[in-house]
């Protein structure tokens, strides 16, 4: 016992080692997975009911299904598709998808599905083939892009240089590239929003360049999406949850960490303090510990943990900043067509941007429906949160929908939920590099994971705000506490395609250019 707090007492096989994950979703879920493998005794902690989001989930007032918001699954989501055949999941995906991007005064540009087309050098692939879906941007206003590509083979080149583009914002370094207000405006704007989850004046460069290497410039193919053709929590969740469970993993809903165990002597969190819904508080012993939890959840752990917030790496994280969400799902009295199942839209509210999805072609419980089954996200929607449910759909529906597609005008809304996520996402902002964790901490046993973990020289090439990225950060912090513990086995971690060889001779030569001009006393243009 501590005092009055309950130990766990669940048995554990004596020979294997102890880890306690702290959260659940795909971060967690990864180490927990791979932990299991390496011959941990795993015990996942999260405070939610169901971790993963396992449950029967939300449902509106007539009982229908609704998501915590959709996510896409990219063409380089090479771990989490390994993962899918692993624990016999029959491939959950739509085809890859075309996109359109809508302002107000509607499409914008579409984006084709770059892996059936020829496959060219990178960016001449995506440049040539996006250009006869552009309804209003020029070939002038695109090719004030080009500038970029020195700050996007530059960027990580080192701590050094990735610092200083952090300090800037990336509305600033587009200015200083000379990139259009057009092309901002049409398509840089939009793909930052929706990926970095706020506009560029909030985000710091080089966030925004990892995200736009990562997504446009790295591969032809990179852009190309699908989606879950039902709930990500069923389709996924659950049977890797079974698979965990059958191999003795223990998933430990709405149990609450407010405290670690430290020794001082050995540098170890031995024991994570867990509060359930009604108050006892238990300790959960451990060899090694994985944080995998979003910055809200992390910075209140800190908070109510004295030897957590003792650390500086630890401290650090309360300066980092988060963005609200809105999910929005709408069903409506008719079908009303919309070129694309998925969607874009920037421009309709000054810092908000949003995903339209048409779920009747998406998702398969939806495709007989006699009315348009439609979501909606919100993403930055910090003036939107404040707004009733009846009030926001009324705005979704005229600000939005009719904008996009007049042909909402005429329909009526059958049914409908609003879900509000306050500080749901990490905010990438300048600055922000340097308080982000790394995978391994001050503590001798205690490793982080996470998509908002640090992403610069030397991070694996999933980048933003992905589920590939949490995936892996858990699988690399699984690998990082088997090795604390001595442990030579390691689980195989895929990585992003190779740069293509023009490009790879591309950063060798801007980086070497770099170095000499700084011997020179020059800076790069953009610093």
């Amino acid at each position: 016992m501590y005092g009055s707090i309950r130990v766990s007492e669940v048995e554990v096989d004596k020979q294997a080692r102890t880890a306690v994950v702290v959260g659940g979703g795909w971060a967690g879920f990864g180490a927990a997975h791979a932990l299991t493998k390496l011959g941990f005794s795993v015990t996942v902690l999260d405070a939610s009911p169901s971790p993963g989001g396992l449950s029967t989930g939300f449902r509106t007032a007539q009982g229908r299904p609704v998501e915590a918001g959709i996510k896409g699954f990219w063409w380089q989501y090479h771990n989490i598709y390994s993962l899918l055949k692993e624990v016999n999941v029959v491939w959950p995906f739509t085809d890859w998808t075309m996109s359109s991007f809508y302002s107000p005064e509607g499409i914008q540009v579409e984006a084709p599905v770059f892996n059936e087309l020829p496959r060219l050098p990178t960016p001449l692939g995506s440049f040539l083939y996006t250009s006869p879906y552009f309804r209003n941007l020029s070939v002038v206003d695109r090719l004030t892009a080009l500038p970029l590509i020195q700050a996007l083979l530059e960027f990580d080149a080192d701590e050094e240089t990735y610092a200083k583009y952090d300090a800037m914002t990336a509305r600033e370094l587009f200015r200083k590239a000379g990139v259009s207000a057009k092309l901002y405006r049409d398509f840089l704007q939009p793909i930052l929003l929706v990926t970095l989850f706020a506009p560029g004046e909030q985000l710091s460069a080089a966030a925004a360049l990892g995200a736009l290497y990562y997504y446009v410039l790295a591969h032809q193919a990179d852009f190309d999406v699908c989606w879950c053709k039902g709930s990500v929590a069923e389709a996924i969740f659950k049977p890797w949850l079974d698979t965990l469970n059958s191999q003795g993993c223990r998933m430990l809903g709405n149990n609450r960490v407010v405290d670690v165990i430290y020794e001082e002597e050995s540098n170890k969190i031995t024991g994570i303090i867990a509060m359930d819904g009604s108050g006892e508080r238990t300790v959960y012993e451990a060899d090694v510990v994985v944080f995998a939890v979003g910055v809200q959840a992390m910075q209140r752990i800190v908070a109510s943990s004295p030897a957590l917030a003792g650390r500086e790496e630890f401290a650090g994280i309360s300066n980092l900043g988060t963005v609200d969400v809105l999910a929005t799902r709408l069903w409506l009295d008719r079908r009303v067509p919309l070129k694309n199942p998925s969607n874009v839209l920037a421009g309709f509210e000054p810092t908000t941007g949003a995903t339209l999805f048409n779920l009747n072609a998406l998702q398969g419980e939806f495709a007989d429906e006699p009315g348009s089954v439609l979501e909606l996200d919100f993403y930055h929607a910090n003036q939107l949160l404040p707004l009733s449910d009846d009030a926001v759909i009324q705005k979704v529906m005229k600000d939005y929908l009719t904008r996009c597609e007049p042909r909402f005008a005429g329909a009526q809304v059958v049914d409908s939920s609003v879900l509000r996520f306050k500080n749901a996402v990490t905010l990438f902002g300048p600055g922000s590099h340097q308080h982000m964790p790394s995978t391994t901490t001050s503590f001798q046993n205690v490793f982080m994971s996470g998509d908002w973990l640090r992403q610069g020289p030397g991070a694996h090439g999933a980048r933003g705000l992905s589920q590939e990225k949490a995936f892996v950060t858990g699988l690399i912090a699984a690998n990082a506490a088997a090795a604390s513990v001595g442990l030579q086995a390691q689980v195989e971690i895929l990585a992003v395609d190779e740069d293509e060889a023009h490009i790879a001779a591309g950063k060798a030569a801007v980086q070497g250019a770099r170095r000499a001009a700084l011997a020179l006393g020059l800076t790069s243009p953009f610093l």
